[in-house]
C-alpha cells in the first residue's frame, strides 16, 4: 500500500469535497480553487472517464433547444461556446455546419405549439423554420462572437459542395458552432488548473466514496488504504451515478432519469475529404437530429437518445449501428457505408433530471443544483449537480461556486469568464505565431519541429515547453502510433496521474477512438511499465484489462 497525496493518517479537513471528476465536477473544482478554497475532488474511476468521455464532441449553442422553447439555455450555450473558443483555443475549434433541408414549410405547426408552451416532437423542419431558427441562433450568439453569421445555399450549390448528398433537398442552411478535439484532456486541464491555484487542494482518481462515518466521508483508493476527510460542504457531481452516491451518503434520492447517447467512428477518407471540415446536421427518418463530421481524420456519427438506467452497462448496440448506417445511406445514397468501416463505438448516459413519461428528446438539457441540508449525523449539506451539458460547464460551475461561497461566507476573488484553461493560456492562434513558437522550442531543445508542433496542438505552450525541456527520454521520438512519440507517452505517464493503461489509450490520448489502440497497445504497456515500474505480471494484467475494456468499443477486440 502507498500513501496517496499525503492523505493517509492526516486530519484532511477541506472546505469542499467534490465527488465526481467529470466536466461539471472538474469545472467546479477549478472555480472554487481559484477563489482560494481548499478542495478535494475524487472519482471512482479515472478523471473524465464517465459521461464526460462520451459526448458528441461538440461545443455548441444548442440549436435544437429552440424546438423545446429553452431560449435561456440557447443564449447561455451560445455565449459559453464563444468563451471556450477564446479560453481553450488549443482544443476547441470552429466548426462550419450545414443543414440539408428537404421542404420549405414543414414544422411550422410544431413551432407554433412550442411558442404556445406546448412541447411536441418535431418530425420535419422546412427551410422557413430553419431560417427563423438560424436567425434566432445568431442573435443569441452575438456576445463575444468570433465566427461568421448564417448563410443559405441553393440546391444546385449544395450538390456542388457535397456531390454525394441526396438530391432530395431544396437547399442548405449554414451556421458555425465548435468542436472539442480532446474532451478528456480538457477535464484533466481543469483539475490541473485547480491544483495550481490552490496547492493545498487534492485530486484523486480511482477513489470511490464508501460512506459517512462520525460526520466524515470515507474513501478507498484503489492502491491505498482507506482514509477519511471532513468538509464544510459536499458537491455530488457524479452525473448519472448521483443517486448511487447519495445512497452511500445515507440519502435516498431519485434525481436522475438519464438517456443513452451512442456514437460510431467510421474510417471513410473519401467522405472526410468531401466534407472539407464541415459538419452535416441532418434529420433521421424518425425526425431525430443526427450529425456527422471529421474527427482526427475519421468520421464521427451520432447520436441516439434512448432511456437507460445503468451507467456502468452501456455500449452501442447493433440496432443503433444500423440506425446510424441507414441514416447515412439515406443522406449520401452515392456511398456505401459498411460495418467493417467502424473503428470505434461509444455510449454514455446523459445525467438528465428524472422526467418519467416525457419523450427523451423533450427532456430539458438545462441544469439544477438541489441541496439537502445538514443533519445531526451528517454535519455538511450536499448539493447534487443535475443535468447540464458540456458546453455550459463553466457557467454551471460558476453558479454552483457562488452558492457554495455564499454558504461558507467566502468572497469570489475572480471570474472564470475570460480565464484561459490549461494549454489555452498564451496559445498562438495565428499560424505565423504558431510556426514561430514551434521553431523556437525546437531550436532550443533539440526536438524535431514535427513533434513540437504536435505537442503544441495538443497541450498548449506551457506543457509543450516542459515536455521539450524534460531530460528523460528527451530524444526518443520514435512514433508509437497516430503521431504520438515514446517521449510524449512517458511524459504523460509521469505527470498526469496515470494508473492504468486505458487512462492513456482512452483519455490522455485519442488512440482508441481513432482506431489505433490495437496497433499501439503493446508499445504503450512497455512505456508505462518502464515509467511506472510495473512487474511483468502487472504488465500482463494491464494488457488483459485494456483488451476487456476495448472489446466494448470495437469488434476488433472481441474473442
Amino acid at each position: 500500500m502507498r500513501d496517496v497525496d499525503g492523505l493517509i493518517g492526516e486530519s484532511n479537513d477541506f472546505d469542499v469535497i467534490i465527488i465526481g471528476a467529470g466536466i461539471n465536477g472538474a469545472g467546479t473544482f477549478r472555480d472554487l480553487c481559484l477563489q482560494g478554497l481548499k478542495c478535494l475532488i475524487v472519482d471512482k474511476a479515472d478523471f473524465g472517464s464517465g459521461t464526460s468521455a462520451a459526448p458528441s464532441r461538440l461545443i455548441h449553442g444548442g440549436l435544437k433547444y429552440l424546438e423545446t422553447g429553452e431560449f435561456r439555455l440557447v443564449a447561455e450555450s451560445a455565449h459559453e461556446r464563444n468563451l471556450l473558443l477564446k479560453n481553450a483555443p488549443h482544443v476547441v475549434k470552429p466548426l462550419s455546419t450545414v443543414i440539408p433541408v428537404k421542404s420549405w414549410f414543414s414544422g411550422i405547426w410544431a413551432a407554433l405549439n412550442t411558442f404556445a408552451g406546448r412541447k411536441v416532437p418535431f418530425r420535419s423542419r422546412g427551410m422557413m423554420l430553419i431560417a427563423l431558427g438560424l436567425w434566432l441562433y445568431d442573435r443569441f450568439g452575438r456576445q463575444h462572437r468570433s465566427m461568421p453569421k448564417r448563410k443559405f445555399f441553393s440546391k444546385n450549390k449544395a450538390l456542388e459542395m457535397l456531390p454525394s448528398m441526396t438530391s432530395n433537398i431544396v437547399g442548405l442552411g449554414n451556421y458555425h458552432d465548435a468542436k472539442v478535439t480532446e474532451p478528456e484532456r480538457l477535464v484533466w486541464e481543469l483539475i490541473e488548473d485547480g491544483l495550481a491555484a490552490s496547492p493545498s487542494s487534492r485530486a484523486l482518481n480511482y477513489c470511490p466514496v464508501l460512506s459517512v462515518n462520525d460526520g466524515r466521508l470515507e474513501f478507498k483508493p484503489e492502491y491505498s488504504e482507506t482514509f477519511s476527510a471532513s468538509a464544510d460542504f459536499v458537491v455530488n457531481a457524479a452525473g448519472p451515478w448521483i443517486d448511487r452516491v447519495n445512497r452511500a451518503l445515507g440519502l435516498e434520492t431519485t434525481l436522475i432519469g438519464g438517456t443513452k447517447g451512442s456514437h460510431v467512428i467510421l474510417d471513410e477518407p473519401e467522405l472526410v475529404s468531401e466534407l472539407d471540415g464541415q459538419m452535416v446536421y441532418f434529420e433521421g427518418d424518425d425526425g431525430r437530429i443526427l450529425l456527422i463530421f471529421e474527427y482526427h481524420g475519421k468520421l464521427l456519427v451520432g447520436s441516439t437518445d434512448i432511456p437507460a438506467a445503468d451507467p456502468d452497462d452501456l455500449f452501442c448496440t447493433d440496432e443503433e449501428i444500423d440506425y446510424f448506417l441507414d441514416g447515412l445511406r439515406t443522406l449520401f445514397p452515392a456511398r456505401a457505408f459498411r460495418r467493417d468501416q467502424i473503428v470505434y463505438t461509444y455510449a454514455g448516459l446523459r445525467p438528465l433530471p428524472n422526467s418519467e413519461g416525457v419523450e427523451p428528446g423533450l427532456i430539458s438539457r438545462d441544469h439544477t443544483s438541489p441541496i439537502i441540508e445538514a443533519s445531526p449525523d451528517r454535519p455538511f449539506p450536499i448539493m447534487s449537480l443535475v443535468g447540464g451539458k458540456w458546453t455550459t460547464f463553466r457557467a454551471f460551475a460558476e453558479e454552483v461556486s457562488d452558492q457554495v461561497l455564499n454558504r461558507l461566507e467566502k468572497p469570489r476573488r475572480q471570474s472564470t469568464m475570460l480565464c484561459p484553461i490549461g494549454g489555452g493560456a498564451n496559445f498562438p492562434v495565428e499560424k505565423s505565431d504558431f510556426d514561430r513558437m514551434v521553431a523556437e522550442f525546437a531550436k532550443s531543445n533539440g526536438h524535431s519541429s514535427h513533434s513540437v508542433a504536435k505537442w503544441l496542438e495538443r497541450y498548449g505552450p506551457q506543457k509543450t515547453k516542459s515536455m521539450c525541456e524534460s531530460s528523460s527520454d528527451r530524444l526518443d521520438e520514435r512514433d508509437v502510433g497516430a503521431g504520438y512519440t515514446v517521449h510524449e507517452i512517458a511524459s504523460l505517464a509521469r505527470n498526469e496521474r496515470v494508473v492504468h493503461a486505458d487512462d492513456i489509450i482512452l483519455r490522455r490520448t485519442q488512440l482508441a477512438l481513432t482506431g489505433h489502440a490495437k496497433s499501439t497497445l503493446d508499445a504503450i504497456i512497455e512505456i508505462l511499465g518502464t515509467v511506472l515500474d510495473w512487474s511483468s505480471k502487472k504488465r500482463s494484467e494491464e494488457r488483459q484489462r485494456t483488451l476487456r475494456i476495448l472489446a466494448r468499443h470495437s469488434a476488433d477486440f472481441l474473442d
